[in-house]
């Protein structure tokens, strides 16, 4: 198995198919980690996903945990007192992603994945059987199925040749870190003030003296992957904020947009995409890092068990069929955030119409959940109970929590009534007869992956549901 690119959804993707034995290949085209930090935190849910494999408490060591809301709000800046969630985990990790990445590699690594840095895709091919990948020091190198990880630019992508509809950006932002000469007091004095008319601006403390500074572009730049100059930062500081805060000794500059683009199909034969190789948005919400890790934590055991030869008929399809309606979402609330963030009155009027109807708790906690993706239900189109086809948040059992019977990544039924078994399907699915007073019901049957499938208390009713998800009885 190949991937290519070790972000944090190809090192997640790595190390959730080493759970299941599968070999795997991590190839990534820097030659040492990324000192960006790009991403600055981590939601809900995937803080639920590290947990589900015992990694949790290396990100919180490492972290800091904020309340929902803050100062600055969680959708579109709308500050809101944070409504009761159904998580064990209702706040957001400060961590910032160069941590992320490192752990991540870490954990893929100590998982038995091969990382190779400094190996840059220049080609691919495919037949019915195996996918042949082309390196630029012009080695070649063939695996069963490529996955596609590197980024919004994915070379994997562009390779394939696949649609990538959407719209291209309409603003720009410049974006960078680097030292200022203004006090703490002073920045945070700046960034209140500049708020009140531009909400695409602000100068954050990375810690040593460093700043994450955000200002708008002055317009589109003919490429965007050419960064901006330190004077063009300065310029465009003097211009939103009436001063630039004294900022000097720039470590990097970027700039990034609106451009919003999905990718029609997740799978083009043997390759599949993930991460911002399948999706990018703007980064409002902080959503694309854990839309990325969650990518990889849905695909990962179904590609296993279709590398394994247990995978029931159009297992590994269900990727692309749950994750595209997610992206969608996140694509447009970012288009929503967008519109809601712009200075101009039409779009400002519509801001105080939202931050009204967010005083209505349900509002609330609609748009929180859905940027938290603690709100996401598959569609399994053959239950009408609540909990099928959403993840099941961690509950206390007599033997422990729940999250910690799930770190090896198997399927799990939990049976409170003692009645039922996973005989023949013991070799993928954990049987653990438990009572919980959290849970509501009998017995109830998740994937890898913690999604409910089948809630219940019949044998007869539960094994189509293992038959479906987990291929066919072992004899």
């Amino acid at each position: 198995m190949i991937i290519a690119g070790g972000g944090p959804t190809g090192m997640m993707l790595a190390a959730e198919l080493r759970l299941h034995d599968v070999q795997v290949l991590v190839l990534e085209r820097l030659a040492e980690p990324s000192p960006i930090v790009r991403a600055l935190g981590m939601h809900a849910r995937t803080a639920e996903v590290l947990d589900q494999r015992g990694l949790l408490d290396r990100f919180e060591a490492l972290g800091t945990k904020y309340p929902i809301g803050g100062q600055y709000g969680f959708f579109a800046g709308i500050t809101k007192p944070a409504p009761e969630l159904d998580t064990t985990y209702p706040y957001t990790l400060g961590i910032f992603q160069p941590i992320t990445d490192r752990l991540l590699a870490e954990h893929a690594a100590e998982a038995g994945a091969e990382i190779r840095r400094g190996a840059e895709v220049v080609g691919l091919s495919q037949s019915p059987d195996a996918v042949t990948v082309e390196l630029a020091d012009g080695s070649q190198l063939q695996s069963r199925w490529l996955v596609g990880c590197d980024g919004g630019r994915s070379t994997v992508r562009k390779l394939l040749g696949v649609a990538f509809p959407g719209e291209p950006a309409t603003w720009e932002t410049l974006l960078g870190e680097m030292s200022l000469t203004a006090s703490l007091d002073e920045v945070m004095a700046v960034n209140t003030e500049v708020h009140k008319t531009q909400r695409m601006f602000g100068a954050m403390p990375l810690g040593d003296g460093v700043y994450r500074v955000v200002v708008p572009a002055a317009g589109l730049a003919e490429d965007r992957q050419v960064a901006p100059t330190f004077e063009e930062f300065q310029q465009q500081m003097q211009v939103t904020a009436g001063t630039d805060l004294g900022i000097h000794s720039p470590r990097w500059l970027s700039r990034f947009g609106d451009a919003t683009r999905l990718v029609e199909q997740y799978r083009t034969g043997r390759v599949l995409l993930a991460g911002d190789a399948a999706h990018i948005h703007p980064p409002l919400g902080g959503q694309g890092l854990n839309l990325g890790v969650q990518d990889a934590f849905n695909l990962g055991w179904k590609l296993a068990a279709t590398v394994k030869g247990w995978a029931p008929e159009g297992l590994l399809d269900t990727y692309h069929d749950e994750r595209y309606p997610v992206a969608q979402m996140v694509l447009d609330n970012t288009r929503a955030q967008t519109v809601l963030m712009d200075p101009a009155p039409g779009h400002q009027a519509m801001r105080r119409l939202m931050t009204k109807l967010m005083d209505f708790e349900d509002v609330n906690k609609y748009l929180i959940e859905m940027i938290m993706s603690v709100g996401i239900r598959y569609d399994f189109g053959d239950s009408e109970h609540e909990l099928v086809g959403r993840r099941l948040r961690d509950v206390e059992l007599k033997r422990g929590r729940l999250f910690e019977l799930m770190h090896a990544g198997r399927g799990l039924l939990l049976d409170q009534s003692g009645q039922l078994s996973v005989e023949g399907w013991a070799d993928r699915v954990d049987l653990v007869v438990d009572v919980s007073e959290e849970l509501g019901f009998p017995a109830v049957l998740l994937r890898p992956d913690g999604h409910v499938v089948w809630v219940g208390d019949s044998q007869e009713s539960m094994v189509p549901q293992l038959s479906r998800w987990f291929g066919a009885a072992s004899r």
